[in-house]
């Protein structure tokens, strides 16, 4: 069979599907737990939000600019699209047939159910990231440059208050309590969001009768 899915023509569009996905800071903390020893290091907490900003500071300033968050984020993008690639292209020859890839799902049709929710999640987590980033470049643009001492510090305090007995570590536990505790907090500020809003309209004189 003709192959017909060339490696640039893969690579390329792959890129703009995952496009420019932010890599945000949110609830993924035990990703940092290099040794596996099922807790965190401040180095460790603090090292996974510093390196890729280090590694996109391409003038090597101490800052990062939005062009260079940019360059990074497209880099990592055909980084992932390679590595994609290259697990589908068995015979290595530089491109892809019906066949090659057709072969992951002939494999493990029976995990197909699974692996089809993985695919829809996967979907739902790049739009998302895309609406973020079409978003976020407009506060990156107005932000200006990230200075990475700064998150270094912001890092720094974050783990701090993650660390509830104060032992140098985050355990899982304690990442779970933090997650729940802002959950509770960011509820009760809704609640009284809308209850303000309430008392506003309740205050509010109703409008004049048009004559």
């Amino acid at each position: 069979m003709r192959k017909t899915i060339l490696a640039g023509a893969f690579a390329a569009l792959t890129v703009a599907a995952a496009g420019v996905a932010v890599a945000q800071q949110a609830p993924r903390a035990m990703r940092a737990d290099a040794d596996g020893d099922g807790r965190i290091s401040q180095a460790e907490f603090v090292g996974q939000r510093v390196e890729r900003l280090t590694a996109a500071d391409a003038n090597r300033d101490g800052s990062v600019a939005p062009e260079e968050m940019r360059a990074a984020f497209q880099a990592r993008a055909a980084e992932r699209a390679d590595a994609r690639f290259q697990r589908l292209d068995a015979d290595r020859d530089g491109a892809i047939s019906r066949a090659e890839f057709d072969a992951p799902r002939a494999a493990g049709a029976e995990a197909r159910p699974q692996r089809v929710a993985r695919m829809h999640r996967g979907a739902a987590r790049m739009h998302q990231g895309a609406a973020r980033m079409a978003g976020g470049g407009q506060r990156m643009e107005a932000r200006g440059p990230i200075s990475i001492a700064e998150v270094q510090g912001k890092a720094e305090q974050a783990f701090t208050r993650l660390d509830a007995d104060h032992d140098g570590f985050v355990t899982a536990a304690e990442r779970q309590a933090a997650a729940q505790a802002f959950r509770e907090q960011r509820r009760e500020h809704m609640t009284e969001r809308r209850a303000a809003r309430q008392a506003q309209r309740q205050a509010s004189p109703p409008a004049p009768a048009s004559e």
